[in-house]
């Protein structure tokens, strides 16, 4: 019966190959679909997992919550280093993590933080120590993955948070050197550059204590000297406010010489600090505050609808390759009715001649499924290295998710269904009338 049904698919290989192209069209925009949504959620759950609250500059939550979580947006700003102890100083506060940011190596974030960062996202060494001292970093496995950087190596940062192929804003008077590598964690930490944020500073010209940066616990003071190396200059009205513009100007009202920080991340040592905290902040005019549940939950809010737009436009491919199938098959049916009367005469029995043209509708649907599947990764895969936000959240099309098997035994079964009248019509004919039609 499959060679049967080969011959007669490949008696008409034009209908057959429009039929399998449609299909494939619809299974790979449901894939790709699937592929995109799933990562991206899974990867918001995994990399906000302990954070429960933003604090940065004023401006938009979730802009601040994409840049300091997810890295994957643009800083709202700077906040100054008092709102760090403020934070660790307060009683509903068990963890707050400062970030300082603005600058990039090959197109991956360098990350101004405390080792509190690697705990978080379950970071531990492959290779080398963490950081100890000013100018030390540790990278993420992508990134070792992707420049071949290793323990013991050098690299210059540039300005801004964006790729920088031609170095024009380098800052080659302070190279890093790699001390660590980072096993896989399928989190965020994967494709940063971490380092101190002594280091971010020294980068920038900022001159700090180097004995009291910033408070690792309530009641530790601050004491900074404000002073600052004449050669970086021209850094300083560009970096400050962490955004990788360089047209943008320091922070107003505020020394643009003194350390500052560009996020905190905060977890809660109460339920009750996520009542008071976040309105707290935002009573200050220089900082924010955001949830990054409810800011998540906003913009998977509008991802979804997106989401579910396109499904539903994949469903309607879908349909037409179903109705189209069905068309041809039926048509096929009625032009060798001859073919199968004859088939009945020699002693085939009607299931036979039932399952043959069922088959054939499930030739179709699994071709058209696998094609779809294949296609649909590979656009996701190309998506990705084009679009580097995709890659940023972890979109890649090298993943394999079980819902895949319910496009597939969706489309197997939309072939068998598109199959089943034609198949059915077999049951009707009348031999003798038929044959003699045939001669």
């Amino acid at each position: 019966m499959i060679g049967l049904a080969l011959a007669y698919l490949r008696d008409r290989a034009g209908q057959s190959l429009l039929n399998i192209l449609l299909l494939a069209l619809a299974v790979a925009s449901l894939t790709a679909l699937l592929l995109v949504s799933t990562r991206v959620e899974d990867r918001f759950a995994r990399d906000s997992a302990g954070i429960d609250l933003v604090v940065g500059a004023k401006g938009s939550p979730l802009q601040l919550i994409l840049s300091a979580i997810f890295h994957i947006d643009q800083p709202t700003g700077n906040i100054p280093l008092d709102a760090l102890a403020m934070l660790r100083a307060d009683p509903g506060v068990a963890r707050a993590i400062p970030l300082a940011l603005g600058d990039n190596f090959r197109g991956f974030r360098i990350v101004g933080t405390e080792p509190d960062f690697l705990a978080l996202h379950g970071g531990r060494l492959a290779e080398g120590r963490p950081w100890q001292a000013p100018m030390e970093a540790v990278i993420g496995a992508e990134v070792a993955r992707r420049t071949g950087a290793r323990p013991g190596q050098r690299f210059v940062g540039s300005h801004g948070l964006g790729d920088d192929p031609d170095g024009d804003m380098a800052h080659t008077h302070a190279p890093y050197v790699v001390t660590g590598v980072l096993a896989p964690t399928g989190t965020v930490a994967d494709r940063l550059i971490l380092t101190s944020v002594e280091s971010v500073w020294d980068v920038h010209g900022i001159e700090h204590d180097h004995d009291q940066d910033h408070d690792h616990g309530p009641g530790h003071d601050h004491a900074h000297d404000h002073d600052h190396d004449h050669d970086h200059d021209h850094d300083h009205a560009r970096d400050r406010a962490g955004t990788g513009d360089p047209a943008t100007p320091p922070l107003a009202g505020r020394n643009a010489l003194a350390p500052e920080v560009t996020a905190v991340l905060v977890s809660y040592a109460s339920p009750a600090a996520a009542i008071r905290l976040p309105a707290a902040i935002n009573r200050q005019t220089a900082l924010q505050a955001a949830v990054p549940a409810q800011e998540t939950a906003r913009f998977l809010t509008l991802f979804d609808g997106a989401i579910a737009g396109a499904r539903a436009l994949a469903l309607l491919i879908a349909a037409a390759a179903a109705l189209s199938i069905f068309t041809v098959l039926l048509a096929a049916a009625r032009a060798r009715a001859g073919d199968l009367a004859l088939l009945r005469v020699m002693g085939a029995r009607p299931a036979q001649v039932f399952a043959t043209v069922i088959l054939e509708g499930l030739l179709v649907a699994a071709a058209g499924a696998v094609l779809g599947l294949l296609l649909g990764h590979a656009l996701v895969e190309l998506a990705a290295r084009a679009f580097p936000t995709l890659a940023g959240i972890g979109v890649t099309g090298a993943t394999l998710l079980p819902a895949e098997g319910l496009i597939l035994a969706g489309a197997l079964l939309l072939g068998a269904l598109a199959a089943l009248l034609p198949a059915a019509a077999t049951f009707r004919t009348d031999l003798a009338t038929t044959l003699a039609r045939a001669q």
